[in-house]
């Protein structure tokens, strides 16, 4: 077996640091374990599947045995549309709280389902709260279920999904959480915030590669979800059930990236679970984003709402800078930066996440400097319009 340590490694063979929520930068060992071929019957194989759901199971702790796990092949948005389409019933409604691009991707998804659902949009700039949530129950006892995101990537909000929770389970209702870019580095446990199911990624904070993601749902949901799917490969309830029965994926693995994703599931427990993962990302956001107000770039966020997933900049007003020659003068320094997601202001996105730890954020600070100056770039201040939108937040 690999053994583990907390030391980073810089990347190999001349590749850049992938500053996004994922994909990102993966140890050598999760490189290397997909350098075999592996059956996707094979005894073997079976139980790299059987002990990559223990463990993500396991990172529950207490409640978790109430719980089941389901890989599910394809990218996140694969395995988020899963969960809608196989927990909420085709006669049910859901409350989907937006406040970026991630929210308002489930109501589209839901949209293409046939699924009722009502959308609260906050806006690029706004977290829902357990007010709206409560209000809105109260207007519509039609709504069935609430959808909530984790870590808003688009902004970097982190949602506060426990008063949501509270909200939701006070009004009756159930709750289902996309943790796609959260999972891994902040606790979702059950025994503290209430939920039917959340939905993942292998490529986020566990630092696997792409290829699947997994929902960690209720047994009782499980049952209760046969026959509601729209869909023949991702039907949640039609995976667990064969694969609790014969160990098997249905239909072909990414045998590759899930053996990848076990080597980086070990490593992740090795170097202290869950508190460590989130610790080491909440150390490279605070490095980061001191050293990157120094040099005079504005946040979107306030500290309160700050993510230690993703942090977004607003770009200076400077008539020098050109976000696409500074990207690229970011990646010729080693450091593959974000676009923005803003739809009022142009911003960037710098992620925290992936085998980085507070040194490489040193040096990210430091290729930004160098990549202004380069520009000509004197003044790293956002435009007014930023700033107005930033007020939002405080008022």
């Amino acid at each position: 077996m690999t053994s583990y340590n907390t030391v980073i490694e810089p990347p190999r063979l001349g590749e850049p640091y992938l500053l996004t929520p994922g994909p990102l930068t993966t140890s050598w060992a999760v490189k290397q374990a997909m350098l075999r071929d592996w059956g996707s019957w094979d005894d073997e194989f079976r139980a790299v599947t059987r002990e990559l759901r223990t463990r993500l199971l396991a990172m529950l702790g207490d409640g978790a045995e109430e719980f089941d796990c389901v890989p599910m092949q394809g990218s996140g948005s694969f395995s988020v549309e899963a969960m809608l389409g196989s927990f909420i019933p085709r006669d049910g409604k859901a409350l989907v709280l937006a406040n970026g691009a991630y929210g308002l991707r489930s109501a589209e998804t839901l949209r293409y389902l046939g699924r009722d659902f009502t959308l609260l949009d906050k806006g690029d700039y706004l977290p829902p709260r357990g007010d709206d949530v409560t209000r809105i129950l109260a207007d519509d006892p039609a709504i069935t279920h609430v959808i909530a995101i984790h870590c808003e990537t688009s902004s970097g909000i982190l949602n506060p999904v426990e008063e949501i929770s509270q909200a939701t389970y006070a009004a009756g209702r159930k709750l289902l959480i996309d943790s796609m870019s959260a999972f891994g580095a902040i606790d979702l446990k059950p025994s503290e915030i209430r939920y039917e199911a959340l939905v993942s990624s292998a490529n986020k904070c566990i630092e696997g590669v792409p290829g699947f993601g997994f929902i960690i749902a209720r047994k009782t949901e499980l049952e209760a979800a046969k026959g509601n799917s729209h869909s023949l490969s991702l039907d949640v309830h039609a995976q667990w059930t064969h694969m609790n029965k014969s160990g098997q994926w249905r239909f072909t693995p990414p045998t590759h990236a899930v053996v990848a994703f076990l080597e980086a599931l070990r490593a992740h427990q090795a170097d202290g679970g869950v508190a460590a993962r989130g610790a080491r990302y909440t150390r490279n956001r605070d490095v980061m984003v001191a050293g990157m107000r120094d040099l005079g770039f504005v946040t979107l966020l306030d500290n309160r709402w700050l993510s230690p997933i993703i942090v977004t900049f607003f770009c200076p007003a400077d008539g020098n800078f050109i976000f696409d020659r500074y990207y690229e003068l970011m990646k010729q320094k080693g450091f593959i930066i974000y676009p923005g997601k803003l739809t009022v202001v142009d911003s960037f996105r710098v992620g925290c996440i992936g085998q980085m730890d507070e040194t490489v954020m040193r040096q990210v600070v430091a290729a930004a400097k160098e990549s202004l100056a380069e520009m000509g770039v004197t003044d790293a201040a956002p435009p007014d319009a930023a700033l107005k939108e930033r007020a939002k937040l405080a008022a």
